[in-house]
């Protein structure tokens, strides 16, 4: 059993609160104690000065494109490219092609990920046929073969009746519902935020109420059902609200704000750049501010990257055609830490908190977010004042559909670990 030591690093542990320098020691797949050992014990020694070490990020919402559409990505090349990012557990949205509604499509994407991914690896469930939204999926099914959670992202489902339906189902089996919040009758055609910015390019709008009028049914339904409701890629000022108020009057619902939306406002597209191109889109600054002030008070429980790679072919049609999304597992870290982390918003442990002690919660992962001994060993060491220029050529995602290649940042992911293997390191062959 291979044993390694991580020494003089600062220790970060969302669920311990725990935030001091140390040493951590992994035996196996573990995490084990280190009283009473030498560095002359381990198999291997990784030296941490200067770094974080923090629990294996856990990203909540990621696009892998498999199976249908593996020329923008695969189960390999996202797991890879999380990995790099500082992630050991991803959960995949079921909008592929076909659409993951059904137990073998579910073990499909299990048994890939068991061959060709270096780490966690979770499928989620659609809530509908097709995504159609016409019929239910096999959720029941679907659940017993381990998803651990449905989504209909990439739209809402419109029917009232049957969303309720799903939520009652997944209540009682006490799963999440990722819900992305979009009301596609208010929709019309719209490719950017509405506002000055989109009036003066003469591209169609999409409004703030596209996202709060289903933020607000679904909130509804959640209290209603009991089920676990996650707001995901919240963008406007008024889901911020309704989450605040929700979690207030105690309904069991929790929130997700993606690097993009807490950077980024629509100010700063760069007119026909498709790369500013995702949905829900870029909003104001006073968006924006309320993004950053929720992370700050807790409203919002989560940092996910809606991983989504396309190819350069798709994305060189006008901003009209090109589909929507951007990549994000390998710049959540520094962007978290140059937008947020040095400028005072969050601090470390928030951040450790919010990319991945929070995140197993949500899923139910008690031994993952956590750096206690006997947790799983799924460590991620950052150096969070190394300074660069994100390079998207050297992704491991297959995408390179990103509005922030060449931008300075700061916070190197140094080595990824997930079940005591390393799987990552910066750079290459420094394990």
């Amino acid at each position: 059993m291979a044993s390694i030591l991580i020494k003089n690093g600062r220790i970060l542990d969302p669920k311990e609160g725990r935030d001091e320098k140390g040493d951590l020691w992994i035996d196996g797949d573990r995490i084990t104690d280190a009283a009473g050992r030498k560095e002359a014990d381990a198999d291997t020694v990784v030296d941490a000065e200067g770094c974080w070490v923090l629990p294996g990020l856990v990203d909540l919402h990621v696009h892998l494109r498999d199976p249908g559409q593996t020329e923008k990505e695969d189960i390999g090349s996202g797991a890879r490219a999380a990995a790099a990012g500082g992630f050991t557990t991803i959960v995949a949205m079921p909008n592929t092609r076909p659409v993951i509604d059904e137990p073998d499509r579910v073990l499909y994407v299990k048994n890939k990920a068991e061959q060709l991914a270096p780490i966690h690896v979770l499928q989620a469930g659609a809530v509908t046929k097709g995504e159609k939204g016409e019929e239910l999926a096999d959720i029941p099914g679907m659940i017993r073969v381990g998803i651990p959670a449905v989504s209909e992202d990439g739209r809402s489902v419109m029917n009232a009746g049957l969303c309720r339906q799903a939520m009652r189902i997944i209540a009682e089996a006490d799963i999440p519902f990722l819900d992305h919040c979009e009301d596609a009758d208010l929709v019309q055609g719209g490719c950017v935020n509405a506002d000055t910015v989109q009036e003066g390019e003469g591209l169609p709008g999409i409004t703030n109420t596209v996202e709060d009028v289903i933020a607000a049914r679904d909130i509804m339904l959640a209290r209603e059902t009991g089920a676990r409701l996650h707001l995901c890629h919240c963008s406007t000022e008024g889901s911020a609200q309704m989450l605040k108020l929700a979690k207030e009057q105690g309904i069991r619902v929790t929130g997700e704000v993606c690097p993009h939306h807490f950077t980024l406002t629509s100010a700063d597209r760069i007119p026909g750049d498709t790369n500013y191109k995702m949905n829900p889109p870029l909003r104001t600054e006073k968006d924006r501010e309320a993004l950053r002030k929720g992370l700050a008070d807790g409203t919002f429980d989560v940092i996910s990257t809606d991983h989504a790679p396309h190819t350069a072919d798709d994305k060189r049609y006008g901003m009209k055609e090109a589909p929507f999304g951007i990549v994000g597992l390998e710049t959540a870290v520094p962007l978290t830490i140059t937008e947020l982390v040095d400028i005072g918003i969050l601090t470390p442990l928030q951040m450790a908190e919010k990319m991945s002690g929070n995140p197993a919660v949500i899923l139910g992962m008690a031994e993952r977010g956590t750096l206690r001994t006997g947790a799983e060993a799924d460590v991620v060491i950052i150096d969070p004042k190394e300074t660069y220029r994100i390079d998207a050529s050297e992704f491991a995602s297959k995408g390179r559909n990103t509005p922030f290649d060449g931008r300075q940042v700061r916070g190197r992911v140094k080595m990824t670990i997930c079940g005591g293997r390393i799987v990552y390191s910066y750079p290459p062959g420094t394990e």
